[in-house]
């Protein structure tokens, strides 16, 4: 008899198409479901995730659920799973769960986040946007206030995509200084494609004196994405966290 599991996964999406499968590319759920089609005697096997993310983003906090017989040995199936993965994918848990509880329709809510360093560092160039220019934080996270609450995204959206709608909740939107230089965070129900990166390079743009925070407003307002700025390089971003 099969039974839903989620699995708690993260991984680096340097070398991949992004998470979804798709025809001659390598994507992070293909490489998950051969995987484990091969514990299951090569049977075909068809996983679920929580979101797409697109080629070279990274997540640092990913889920998806499967129907599976009956694991009898989680932390067995856990560590042969991970051997035979790429480095770059890390199972981190698996969950029985009930028969109905979906990975991404569940979700209520998800946070990314866009790494920025200002200082030349070799070992963070796949995984955070270099720029040695001056940045004004508190005029980016001014206008980063105006973005949160619920409102049409389409200034910020990847144009002629499958959705129903453009209409986003954003919970919390503010950039963060650290030791290792800056990053964006955002919290929203739902993202839509190009979303977080269109808004970080409209940020940047606001932080560099191209534009000001209140111009934010009247570019979210008139549902144009030429009125945006353009989108940041994919390697700096990553889905941070799921919440159920």
């Amino acid at each position: 008899m099969l039974k839903r599991y989620f699995f708690e996964i993260s991984y680096k999406g340097t070398a991949f198409f992004g998470w979804q499968r798709q025809p001659n590319q390598i994507s992070v759920q293909e490489e998950i479901e051969q995987a484990l089609s091969k514990i299951y005697s090569n049977q075909s096997i068809s996983i679920v995730g929580c979101g797409r993310t697109d080629s070279g983003v990274h997540a640092q906090h990913y889920f998806f659920h499967v129907d599976l017989l009956e694991i009898t040995e989680i932390a067995q199936f856990l560590f042969k799973l991970n051997r035979m993965l790429p480095s770059s994918i890390v199972v981190h848990a698996i969950e029985a769960v009930e028969s109905d509880k979906h990975a991404r329709f569940d979700a209520k809510k998800r946070t990314y986040r866009y790494f920025l360093h200002a200082k030349k560092n070799a070992f963070t160039t796949e995984t955070s946007l270099y720029f040695p220019g001056d940045l004004n934080v508190s005029k980016m996270n001014e206008a980063a206030s105006y973005l949160i609450g619920t409102q049409d995204f389409t200034s910020f959206s990847k144009l002629h995509t499958d959705v129903k709608t453009n209409i986003c909740t954003v919970y919390t939107a503010k950039w963060v200084e650290d030791k290792e230089g800056i990053y964006f965070e955002i919290s929203a129900d739902r993202f839509l494609r190009n979303m977080v990166r269109a808004i970080v390079g409209t940020l940047m743009d606001i932080g560099t004196g191209k534009l000001t925070p209140e111009e934010l407003k009247s570019i979210s307002a008139s549902k144009n994405r030429q009125k945006a700025s353009l989108s940041v390089p994919a390697h700096g971003l990553f889905l941070w966290e799921i919440e159920y």
